[in-house]
């Protein structure tokens, strides 16, 4: 009787686990956009750059930009000036049960904090325990149905 009450309890514990788990990932992921932001917000190119997974994939005006270094090639013209061109930050944040691959989406303000845009980032859990984005995607804000 009282092993069949331990195995109850573990698996109800076990159970309870994967939503603290996952909230405790998303956070990370949250963490990890909104510092990846904040390096704009710092003028820190070689920060930035860090964030950046070797196949990382941005998508553009004319296709998409393909590994880390050609990625950061093209980023750097987004911080020459001494004023940040953008600012982003998280507002969904999704993660795979796996606890390896998350989604993060939210606005894109301009200079004087209004939204003209949107982002979808894909970050993938590398090693050592680090997130990196792997796809990035932004589009203009439009006024579709929700």
């Amino acid at each position: 009787m009282r092993t069949g009450t331990l195995l109850l309890l573990s698996a109800a514990l076990a159970g309870c686990a994967v939503p603290v788990r996952q909230s405790e990932i998303r956070q990370q992921v949250a963490d990890t956009e909104t510092a990846f932001a904040q390096t704009m917000a710092d003028r820190s190119f070689t920060h930035f750059q860090s964030f950046l997974s070797e196949e990382t994939v941005f998508f553009g005006g004319k296709g998409p930009i393909r590994g880390k270094q050609a990625v950061a090639d093209k980023w750097k013209q987004f911080f020459v000036e001494d004023n940040p061109p953008f600012s982003w930050k998280p507002e969904t944040v999704e993660v795979l049960d796996s606890g390896t691959l998350a989604l993060t989406s939210g606005p894109v303000f301009d200079p004087s904090g209004k939204q003209f845009g949107t982002f979808t980032s894909i970050w993938r859990l590398e090693a050592p325990n680090t997130w990196r984005i792997v796809f990035d995607k932004g589009c203009e804000v439009c006024d579709c149905p929700k």
